[in-house]
């Protein structure tokens, strides 16, 4: 079993096919969104393929260490993560080709009008774990 992230974006990614701000949605739409995302969880919560998924607020905050004291905090200028990430979901499947399948099924996910968004979800792959014995 390998894991991936599956990524949400808010923009970054090329365009969905029914490309309509979250923020313009109905409240219906927003509805059967997410109950679309807890359904789909729970299928592989049940196929065992699910290791956690989060919807995420857009907020944020840059933080770094920059010595004794207190850190900088800042709020740009960046390409920050709170503009481009709305949730992610992490996966342990059996192949790649099995993280692509879901991928493309949660790119399904209703938008607008109630219709598939048809949004871009990146898949990338969590660095395998390699230890080394050192005597």
């Amino acid at each position: 079993m390998a894991k991936y992230l599956l990524l949400k974006h808010y923009r970054g990614a090329p365009a969905a096919v029914n490309d309509v701000p979250m923020e313009q949605w109905t409240p219906e739409e927003f509805s059967a969104h997410v109950q679309y995302m807890r359904d789909f969880a729970a299928r592989l919560v049940g196929t065992g393929e699910l290791v956690d998924h989060q919807a995420l607020l857009p907020e944020g905050t840059f933080v770094r260490y920059d010595g004794e004291g207190r850190p900088p905090v800042t709020d740009g200028p960046f390409a920050e993560t709170k503009d481009l990430i709305a949730g992610w979901m992490v996966i342990d499947v059996d192949t790649y080709e099995r993280a692509l399948e879901l991928a493309g099924e949660l790119s399904a996910a209703p938008g607008a009008g109630g219709k598939p968004i048809h949004e871009w979800l990146e898949v990338r792959p969590f660095m395998a774990e390699q230890l080394t014995v050192i005597e």
